[in-house]
């Protein structure tokens, strides 16, 4: 027997953006993961997509590429909050993995660093090397709002962008253990077999990317693809275990931690 978690005071919402970051690859598409390091307030020890919370100045980076009125109105949102999410985007795929989907293209890895702990402002970055945010490289894709019951709530909005030619992705981000590229398929196996602990916001998404046998074919599809929100409830077993109501009735265990390992990863 299962019940509903619905405490007095549910937890504030946060906007948040996640970049599932792609690439093709001999088996198909591939997707980065990070893992995130066991000591985070948030997924700690979790495979996830580079993403984080939207800083307000993420709102005023320069953007180019971008109809913020129609992702606005995709999310449901108002303008400020979509042009912020575009900026979150581009700035937490830098942090995390390097990778800086600007226009013109640039490499300012040395520069990383400095805008992940904050002394450098990725806002001021980009205008000292007169750079925009290339909106156009990610693209809408899923919405995800964590269940009432956690502590930390997130409306978090997915795009999906491919990895720009001649850029490598790093593993370099303080907030992971490990990262690297999978293909979509054993990401999901990896998972199935108790080797990799995905949450279900991210076994969704890799689970939508099934189906296609290119970058640029998943990228195509955003333009069809149902933004609404996906709120799960959370419920709680006899035993005590974990696991999460989907809108559609479909349970979702939450993964149990496994014991500390190296994952697999496509070179």
């Amino acid at each position: 027997m299962t019940g509903a978690v619905d405490p007095p005071e549910a937890a504030p919402v946060h906007d948040a953006a996640s970049v599932v970051l792609l690439r093709d690859g001999p088996a198909g598409v591939e997707v980065w993961l990070l893992t995130r390091v066991r000591q985070m307030s948030f997924a700690a020890g979790m495979s996830v997509f580079p993403g984080g919370r939207v800083d307000p100045a993420d709102a005023d980076l320069a953007l180019t590429g971008a109809d913020v009125s129609a992702l606005a109105a995709r999310f449901r949102c108002a303008e400020p909050t979509a042009r912020a999410l575009l900026g979150a985007a581009v700035r937490e795929t830098f942090e995390e993995t390097g990778v800086l989907l600007t226009v013109p293209s640039a490499d300012l890895a040395a520069a990383r660093a400095d805008v992940e702990s904050g002394r450098v402002a990725f806002g001021d970055l980009l205008r000292d090397h007169g750079l925009a945010a290339d909106a156009s490289g990610v693209q809408p894709w899923a919405r995800w709002v964590t269940p009432v019951g956690e502590p930390r709530r997130y409306d978090t909005r997915f795009f999906v962008a491919a990895l720009p030619a001649g850029v490598e992705a790093a593993d370099v981000s303080t907030e992971s253990s490990s990262a690297g590229w999978l293909p979509v398929g054993e990401a999901l196996e990896q998972a199935q077999r108790g080797e990799r602990m995905l949450l279900p916001p991210t076994l969704k998404t890799i689970t939508t990317l099934l189906p296609f046998g290119s970058v640029a074919q998943v990228l195509a599809a955003s333009a069809d693809r149902v933004l609404d929100a996906v709120q799960p409830r959370l419920q709680v077993g006899d035993d005590g275990a974990v696991s999460v109501l989907m809108p559609d009735g479909e349970f979702i265990a939450m993964p149990a931690r496994p014991a500390d390992s190296a994952l697999p990863t496509a070179p």
